[in-house]
C-alpha cells in the first residue's frame, strides 16, 4: 500500500481515532499508521475531545455510539473548537436520519461499518486533501493580502504599485482627490482606501454617485431641505455636505452632474460653507472631497459638460487607475484570488487553471475590467467539473474574444477611406471607446484620431448611453 510522503521539514499528517472498543481503536491505529499518519487514539469521547484541544488533529475518525457522548454532540464540539479538521463517523447501526444528522453537523463522511481498510483510507486522503486545500487557499489569500495589495487592492504591476505609493503618500493630507478610471477597475476601492488611511478615518464616509439620482433629486441630496422648501418636502432633511462633517464625501461619477449643480459645488469648496434648499440657516462644512470618473475629462471640458474651474478645485491629487488590459501581469494573481474566494465561498476545490484557459484570460481585452474577471472566475468555479478549470468553462464572450475571427482583416473591394473607418471604428471598440489606448495602437496622436472620427462620423457609443440614460432619468 502506498504511503504519503512525509519530508523532514514538515511534520506527518495527524489522524485522532475514537471508539470504545480497544479491538477497534488497534486495528484504526495499525492500518492508518501503516499509510503515513501518525495516530492518537481515545476510547471515549471526552478523552478524544482533550486530545482534540491538545494535539490539533487533521482529521477525526469516531464511533457515532460512546459511552460517554454521542458522536455528532461530539462533532459539534470539535466544530466549535476548530472547524478546520475534518471528521468521519462510523457507526454499526446507521439510519439515513443520522447520516443526514451527521452531514448538517458538518462530517465529512458517514461509514457504516463493517469497515474495508481500502475504504477507509480512501476517506481519510481525501479529508486530508480538503483540509490542505482550505490550508493553501487561505495561505494564499493571507498572502496577497501581505504582499500585493494595498486596502483590498490586489495588483503587483508597476502600475499599481506607483499607485499604492501615490495613495500612501496623499492619503493623511486633506487634498482633494480625483480618481479616474473605466468601470469596474476599482475606483471605490481607492477611495476606500484614501478614507481609511486618512486623518479623518473616524469621521463618516459619504458617498452619492451622481449618474444613479436623478438629476433634479441631486441637489436636494447633496444640500438638504427645509420643511415646506418645495412640494413633498414634509421634513427637514439634512444633507450629504453636513453628514459628511469631519469625514470624506464621494462624488462618484462627478461628470454627470448639472452645470448648474457643479457653480454651486464650486461656491462650497471656496466658502465651506452653504444654505439648505428653503432655509436661512448657514451650515458650515469640513470635509475632505474625492471625485471619481469614468469619462474622458479633456473631453468633457471641451464639450462644456465639466467646468474648467471646477476641474481645477478638484483635481489638486489625479490618480489614474489603468484598465486591466494595461496591467495584465495582474490577471494571475487576481485570478488566484477569486479561486480563493469562491472555493471558499461555494464550498469548491478548484485548484487551479489550465494553461489553455489562462492563453484565454490573457488576451482578453476586459472591457468590464476586475468586475468583469470576477464574474467570469464565478463563473467558471461554479460550472468546473474538474479540479482544473478549462476553456469550456469560461463565458462564451471571453472564449469568442480569444478566436482568430476577432483580429482585423483588409476587406476586398473597399476604399482606403472606408478601410480607415473600419480600423479605427474596430480598435475603438477592442478598448472600450479609450481614446487614449486606441490612438496608440492605430499609432496616432489623439487630436488626430478626433480629427479622423469626425471626419468618419463616428460617435462614442458610451457617450450616447449616458445621454440616452440622463434623457430617460430626466422624462421619469
Amino acid at each position: 500500500m502506498s504511503s504519503l510522503p512525509t519530508p523532514s521539514n514538515k511534520r506527518r499528517r495527524r489522524v485522532l481515532a475514537i471508539d470504545d472498543e480497544p479491538a477497534m481503536t488497534e486495528w484504526l491505529k495499525m492500518v492508518i499508521e501503516a499509510d503515513g499518519y501518525e495516530v492518537r487514539t481515545a476510547l471515549i469521547g471526552t478523552r478524544g475531545e482533550e486530545i482534540f484541544k491538545q494535539w490539533r488533529p487533521d482529521v477525526v475518525v469516531t464511533d457515532l455510539m460512546l459511552p460517554d457522548l454521542d458522536g455528532i454532540a461530539l462533532l459539534r464540539r470539535l466544530k466549535e473548537i476548530d472547524a478546520a479538521p475534518e471528521v468521519i463517523i462510523i457507526s454499526g447501526q446507521g439510519t439515513l436520519a443520522r447520516a443526514v444528522e451527521a452531514g448538517q453537523a458538518g462530517a465529512f463522511f458517514f461509514l457504516e461499518k463493517p469497515v474495508s481498510q481500502d475504504g477507509l483510507m480512501d476517506l481519510i486522503r481525501r479529508a486530508i486533501e480538503q483540509t490542505q486545500a482550505r490550508a493553501e487557499h487561505k495561505q494564499m489569500k493571507e498572502q496577497i493580502r501581505g504582499q500585493y495589495s494595498f486596502a483590498n487592492i490586489i495588483g503587483q504591476s508597476k502600475k499599481m504599485k506607483d499607485l499604492f505609493e501615490l495613495v500612501e503618500s496623499v492619503a493623511a493630507s486633506d487634498a482633494n482627490i480625483l480618481i479616474q478610471g473605466e468601470n469596474g477597475t476599482g475606483k471605490e476601492l481607492i477611495a476606500n482606501a484614501i478614507h481609511y488611511n486618512s486623518n479623518r478615518v473616524k469621521g463618516p464616509f459619504i458617498k452619492i454617485n451622481c449618474a444613479a439620482i436623478p438629476k433634479d433629486l441631486i441637489e436636494s441630496e447633496l444640500f438638504g431641505y427645509k420643511k415646506g422648501a418645495f412640494t413633498g418636502a414634509n421634513t427637514d432633511k439634512i444633507g450629504l455636505f453636513e453628514m459628511a462633517e469631519s469625514g470624506s464625501l464621494l462624488l462618484d461619477e462627478i461628470g454627470e452632474m448639472p452645470s448648474y449643480l457643479q457653480t454651486k459645488l464650486l461656491r462650497v469648496l471656496q466658502e465651506r460653507e452653504y444654505r439648505p434648499i428653503g432655509s436661512d440657516r448657514l451650515v458650515h462644512v469640513d470635509f475632505r472631497l474625492i471625485c471619481a470618473t469614468n469619462i474622458d475629462l479633456e473631453v468633457a471640458l471641451r464639450e462644456g459638460k465639466l467646468r474648467e474651474d471646477l476641474y481645477f478645485r478638484i483635481n489638486t491629487i489625479t490618480l489614474r487607475v489603468a484598465p486591466l488590459r494595461e496591467r495584465t501581469e495582474d490577471i494571475p494573481l487576481l485570478c488566484n484570488h477569486f479561486l480563493s474566494k469562491f472555493n471558499e465561498r461555494y464550498q469548491k476545490n478548484v485548484r487551479s487553471i489550465s494553461p489553455a484557459a489562462y492563453h484565454l484570460l490573457i488576451r482578453n481585452r476586459w472591457a468590464g475590467n476586475v468586475r468583469e474577471l470576477e464574474n467570469a472566475i464565478e463563473r467558471a468555479v461554479l460550472v468546473c467539473k474538474t479540479g482544473e478549470i478549462q476553456p469550456g468553462d469560461l463565458p462564451e464572450s471571453i472564449r469568442e474574444e480569444g478566436s482568430p475571427a476577432q483580429e482585423f482583416t483588409v476587406p476586398p473591394h473597399r476604399t482606403l477611406a472606408e478601410i480607415e473607418k473600419m480600423a479605427i471604428l474596430q480598435t475603438l471598440q477592442r478598448t472600450n471607446w479609450n481614446k487614449q489606448e486606441a490612438a496608440q495602437i492605430l499609432g496616432l496622436y489623439r487630436p488626430t484620431l478626433y480629427s479622423k472620427m469626425k471626419k468618419h462620423e463616428i460617435q462614442d457609443q458610451r457617450a450616447q448611453q449616458r445621454a440616452a440614460a440622463a434623457q430617460a432619468a430626466t422624462t421619469r
